[in-house]
């Protein structure tokens, strides 16, 4: 297991930097980590050549300009059609006379606040040198089975394990990558075993060269499917030599052997270092006997280090480099709030808390200066994910779970930065924006369809216990409210803190805050109405609390399945106004435990869905019972945490009803668990039933508030994340007056419940402090506004449930960014939450900004006619090319379109007469 990061804890920190960097700068600059890129001359890499990877895809190598390779789909034969552009056009290619493989060594460092985290590199030990390529082999099924250097030899040193599933040809590219120790002012090298005799001869000796590392570096490349191939880099067999020594073009291949640590090399001469290295005031170093490994590798690191790393080095950081160009737009990345489109910028890939402001002023001012980095930035997301794809038509995603940064600030290349030694992934092929999106999510999984009661009406969040949740149900029965559920969680009790209403987190029923709780879900029953709770994977000690029955957080750690710290005590972390402890579910105990206890639990009262909070905040330093890397595990963690509910809602159903009860209605079972999640990474689609978007700022700011939940709906789905929505009215309230008030008004209300009403769940929520909030029941304008909403969300539910079942067969997400459609249009790769397709038959733009009654609709080539719901006007038909127009958007009237024609169209729009909306 890698070390953990140096970290530092932030959490009781008083008063913080309110302006700290976003992204930490890199120590290893983008120069250094793209060197130089050499070749053997003497074999087949001397010419052009075209090696096959599978049987759909060629990889060729070209050294006219310094050595370059490219990734492309093969040509259909003559006559089988296709488009012969798209069949020539390069997934993936590199830049010519650039090392597109390259390594380093740094330090590791992280600061830790409340769930905000900042890694970066501390001091880099060992920056990039060059890149050799000794041999590119396209390897047969046959050569699999044939030792020698040829054959089996190749693959097994590259850690390649064939199966009869493996499309042949595979292709393994393998040479040297070094990395030679940073410093502007290297120390005299004594690789030579050279005397160094006074200033002058160390002065020679520094001029020949720094130490280096080197390493064999195997890349394979294989076809997956008919769109894929997959990527995988292992480096291994680390050998020391000086900088004069060091061309890999000069130098002997090193062997296929993986060494632990590094393998002292010199060509002509053995190396001999000191075994003792220390500042003296003598002017002569004494030579002794061949030191230890540890002992070697500590000589060649600077003074002050020597203490503290007496232990065989080798790579740490990864650096994949390849060609892109100035008009390339790169898309996905996850759930983004800030940004859709990023062409410019460093984008790092780890889960943590979104922050409160993320860049919108005075809030983030004010969160980062009173808690480390709570504020968040514009890259700080619950679900990240190292994906896109571009404006090009090409896509990469990365497998594994370590900490990676995608540079893409120059403008003709990208830059992925892996903190580990080995990187895996996949290329994709595709010719539009949803061919490439299908490929993607048919890897990393795609969400089940979802019971049809949880798509029925909206889902009404309360708070406040039995004799609430029934006079606001009267409210809503008197405005003919479609209802599918109400979601109740303060179910385990209420706590109030320095933040405002918050839950004992104890997963269990409060009967004293919930008394009369099981008449309540049977009469709420009885008129198709769902009961939906709280849980998160959390548990704190009970003392303050005095009705509770089962002490949840002492059982688990009893049982030894929380989260530890190096002592192996419970980790416990801050999390706003008190500590908690996590569930450790790489022990497959933990995984038992809450599905028994907490799930069963929720379950037997009635529950059918339930909110599956957090999963973001796991401690970069955490000690796991499965051992593995703590940084990797922390991006892991999120799909650990939904697939625990996602096991538990299966087995569940399947104990419910019979496969072929189930397989006789379609699939499309009404009495199946939803739950819902925030923190994600690159597979939780596979594992979440659905997402939402965390805690927005109840706010018309453009980082954190109405505008980014829609920034975040789309992102999310262009990244793999289909089945979206956001809290209506938005969570986040801070309310000190005169100072800082960012409390919900009612036109903010009224239109975030406009721009929910089309997407794929329909859900309120009061928020963190819910007197300081305007609500759905705060008046009979709100409410009459809330009954007509879930109306216009009702009369879509038949378009809806078909969506579903795509987003669950292709990965196709139900609310689109028009990019998925439109991907040629540059004012569509422009756009951001001004306005976005559910399905491919209804447009909405939605207002964004306080006071506004009217919007910008921008109708994109090729898009044909488009009807305005309300009026009837039909926007688009005959034009040429892209167009604006302004439209009404009163409250209550939210600018919606439905393309001319449909039968979509024409049923919503039936449907919305027959709910007499129109």
């Amino acid at each position: 297991m890698a070390s953990p990061p140096k970290t530092t804890k932030k959490h009781h920190a008083r008063l913080n930097n309110p302006f700290p960097r976003a992204v930490p700068t890199a120590a290893i600059r983008d120069g250094d980590a793209a060197p130089r890129l050499s070749f053997a001359t003497t074999s087949k890499l001397a010419h052009a050549h075209d090696f096959p990877v599978g049987t759909r895809f060629r990889l060729r190598w070209d050294p006219s300009r310094g050595g370059e390779v490219s990734l492309s789909r093969v040509p259909p034969p003559p006559g089988d059609g296709g488009d012969g552009a798209a069949a020539r056009r390069a997934m993936w290619e590199t830049v010519p006379g650039v090392a597109f493989l390259s390594a380093a060594s740094a330090a590791t460092e992280a600061d830790e606040c409340r769930g905000s985290f900042a890694l970066r590199d501390g001091r880099a030990r060992l920056v990039p040198d060059r890149q050799h390529v000794d041999r590119i082999k396209a390897s047969y099924r046959c050569d699999a089975a044939e030792a020698g250097p040829g054959g089996a030899d190749l693959l097994r040193a590259a850690a390649f394990e064939p199966s009869d599933a493996t499309r042949f040809p595979v292709l393994v590219m393998t040479g040297l990558v070094s990395a030679k120790k940073a410093g502007a002012s290297p120390s005299p090298c004594t690789c030579c075993g050279l005397r160094a005799a006074g200033r002058r001869a160390r002065s020679a000796a520094a001029a020949a060269g720094r130490p280096v590392l080197s390493a064999r570096y195997w890349i394979v490349l294989e076809e997956k499917n008919d769109t894929q191939v997959a990527f995988s880099v292992k480096i291994g067999d680390y050998q020391w030599t000086c900088g004069h020594a060091a061309d890999p073009a000069k130098s002997t291949p090193a062997t296929a052997t993986t060494t632990t640590g590094p393998r002292l090399h010199r060509p002509s001469m053995r190396l001999r270092l000191s075994g003792r290295v220390q500042r003296g005031t003598s002017k002569k170093t004494r030579l002794a006997p061949t030191p230890s490994r540890e002992e070697a590798s500590a000589a060649l690191l600077p003074g002050p280090e020597r203490a503290e790393e007496r232990r065989p080095e080798e790579f740490n950081r990864v650096f994949l480099t390849y060609t892109s160009s100035r008009d390339e737009r790169f898309f996905g990345f996850g759930e983004q709030f800030s940004r859709v489109e990023f062409k410019g910028k460093r984008v790092p890939v780890l889960v943590q808390e979104q922050g409160i402001g993320r860049g919108d002023q005075p809030i983030t001012f004010a969160a980062n200066l009173v808690s480390y980095r709570s504020g968040g930035n514009w890259s700080t997301t619950y679900a990240p994910s190292p994906f896109y794809m571009t404006s090009k038509m090409r896509s990469l995603y990365l497998e594994g779970y370590d900490y990676s940064i995608f540079d893409l600030t120059r403008p003709d290349r990208v830059q992925i930065q892996i903190y580990g030694n080995s990187v895996q992934g996949r290329i994709l092929d595709g010719d539009s924006p949803t061919e490439l999106l299908t490929s993607y999510t048919e890897s990393t999984g795609r969400p089940p369809v979802l019971p049809r009661w949880i798509t029925s009406g909206a889902v009404v969040g309360m708070q406040g216990g039995t004799d609430t949740v029934r006079r606001v149900w009267d409210q809503l029965k008197d405005y003919d409210v479609p209802v599918s559920a109400f979601w109740l969680q303060d179910w385990v009790g209420q706590r109030k803190t320095a933040i405002g209403s918050q839950l004992w987190w104890n997963w269990e029923l409060d009967d004293a805050h919930y008394s009369g709780w099981k008449d309540l879900v049977v009469d709420l029953r009885s008129h198709g109405i769902r009961t939906m709770t709280y849980c998160n994977p959390c548990l704190v000690p009970m003392d303050e609390k005095p009705n509770t029955k089962r002490h949840l957080f002492e059982e688990a750690k009893r049982l030894g399945i929380l989260v530890t710290d190096e002592a192996g005590e419970p980790y416990m972390m801050p999390n706003t106004a008190f500590d908690v402890a996590m569930l450790d579910f790489t022990n497959p105990e933990a995984h038992a435990w809450f599905k028994s206890i907490v799930l069963r639990g929720m379950v037997d009262h009635g529950v059918s869905g339930w909110m599956a909070d957090f999963g973001e905040g796991l401690p970069l330093d955490a000690r796991l019972h499965s051992g593995e890397d703590p940084v990797a595990a922390h991006n892991r963690y999120p799909e650990l945490w939904a697939r625990v509910n996602r096991e538990f809602a299966d087995e569940w159903k399947a104990s419910r009803r019979s496969a072929a009860e189930t397989a006789a209605e379609g699939g499309d079972d009404d009495d199946g668990l939803v739950f819902f999640v925030r923190s994600g990474f690159r597979d939780s689609s596979r594992w979440a039933m659905l997402f939402w978007e965390g805690d927005q700022m109840v706010s018309w700011q453009a980082n954190d508030g109405i505008k980014s939940s829609v920034v975040g709906l789309l992102s999310g789905g262009l990244s793999g994340f289909p089945l979206n929505h956001s809290d209506a009215g938005g969570y986040c309230t801070v309310d000190l007056p005169p100072f800082l008030r960012y409390r919900r008004s009612e036109e903010l209300l009224l239109r975030w419940m406009e721009v929910n009403a089309f997407t794929v769940v329909f859900r309120t929520h009061e928020g963190n402090r819910p007197g300081s909030n305007c609500q759905f029941y705060s008046s009979g304008r709100t409410l009459a506004h809330f009954a007509r909403c879930a109306k216009m969300y009702k009369a879509w539910e038949f378009y809806r449930a078909r969506l579903v079942g795509e987003a669950a067969r292709t990965g196709l997400p139900v609310a689109r960014h028009l990019f998925l459609h439109y991907p040629a249009d540059e004012r569509v790769q422009a756009l951001t939450y001004q306005q976005f397709l559910v399905g491919t038959e209804m447009l909405v733009v939605p207002v964004m900004d306080k006071g506004r009654t009217a919007v910008t609709a921008y109708f994109p080539a090729g898009a044909g006619a488009w009807r305005h719901v309300w009026s009837g006007d039909e926007y688009g038909a005959g034009v040429q090319g892209g167009f604006e127009a302004q439209v009404e958007a009163r409250v209550g009237y939210p600018a919606v379109f439905v393309r001319a024609g449909s039968p979509v169209g024409e049923r919503f729009v039936s449907n919305l007469r027959d709910l007499k909306l129109l």
